[in-house]
């Protein structure tokens, strides 16, 4: 697995561990046993995509859950085709200044992605893969159990197909996306290593009430409020109904493993009220 499909797995890491929803006290757990009605057993996992060792390291519990099922779902399966990644037409030297393009590619270098891609690529999947903190090794935690459940001869399959996950800001304008990754420039390495390790402190600690009351916080000032609130709706809750529905029908089959960002999962509309509503029982497991 090259530099290419980890930059896949990791573009949305910020933004989907900014966008939990407030959850119950009972709903912090990012591990979960799931008994359907009739009494047969998946499970739920709530993932950082992300490289960091101290997320990629599973305990037992995680693996033998894996070893239990037939099925691993995680958001996408397969690597896009590269048109899903890029502008239309044109590239970035067509919008940016060349301070700007300076900085870009600065930020290429030190993610090991060549320059020629990056100016093709589509500015909001810039912005957030620029907001990650210096990669450290090619593999990230959801790749990882992709790996393993590969090498248990498990089926593999994705939640969404590459065009509705590498699609999903499609709607946004030229200058909206552009307006995002201005931003991301404008960071400072420290500030965006302060808050990955804030994120990565409440991830650790299973607490998505904690990375939940991180969203304004962190995103003020960042983005206009409206163009935030429609990447909410774009980025979380059309993807839960999506990704509820598609788990669940799997479920209904089989032993499954899901896993999958840890902002799908708590909230009126995560996956854990969805399988609870379809009348699955949850146990919150320790990983």
């Amino acid at each position: 697995m090259g530099n290419a499909m980890r930059w896949l797995w990791l573009l949305f890491t910020t933004v989907f561990l900014l966008l939990s929803q407030q959850a119950g006290a009972a709903e912090k757990g990012l591990f979960w046993q799931l008994e359907s009605p009739s009494g047969q057993v998946s499970y739920l996992f709530g993932t950082m995509h992300t490289d960091d060792n101290r997320v990629t390291n599973f305990p037992p519990s995680v693996i033998q859950a894996l070893k239990n099922v037939d099925t691993f779902m995680l958001e996408v399966a397969d690597a896009p085709p590269a048109s899903l990644l890029q502008l239309p037409q044109g590239n970035l030297k067509q919008y940016l200044s060349e301070t700007e393009l300076e900085q870009v590619a600065r930020l290429a270098d030190m993610h090991v992605m060549p320059m020629e891609m990056v100016l093709r690529m589509k500015p909001w999947l810039l912005a957030v893969l620029f907001d990650l903190p210096k990669p450290q090794t090619p593999f990230a935690q959801d790749l990882l159990l992709k790996a393993k459940a590969e090498e248990l001869d498990k089926r593999v399959l994705g939640l969404e197909s590459p065009q509705e996950h590498f699609g999903v800001m499609d709607n946004l304008t030229t200058e909206e996306q552009l307006q995002m990754l201005r931003a991301v420039l404008k960071r400072s390495q420290k500030q965006k290593e302060n808050d990955f390790e804030r994120l990565m402190k409440a991830y650790l600690a299973g607490d998505s009430e904690q990375v939940a009351n991180m969203d304004d916080a962190m995103t003020q000032g960042v983005l206009p409020a409206a163009l935030w609130q429609r990447m909410r709706v774009k980025l979380l809750d059309e993807r839960n109904v999506l990704m509820a529905e598609r788990s669940l029908e799997q479920a209904k089959q089989g032993r499954i493993f899901i896993a999958v960002g840890a902002a799908h999962l708590a909230g009126k509309d995560g996956l854990i009220q969805a399988f609870r509503q379809a009348g699955f029982r949850l146990t919150p497991l320790k990983k």
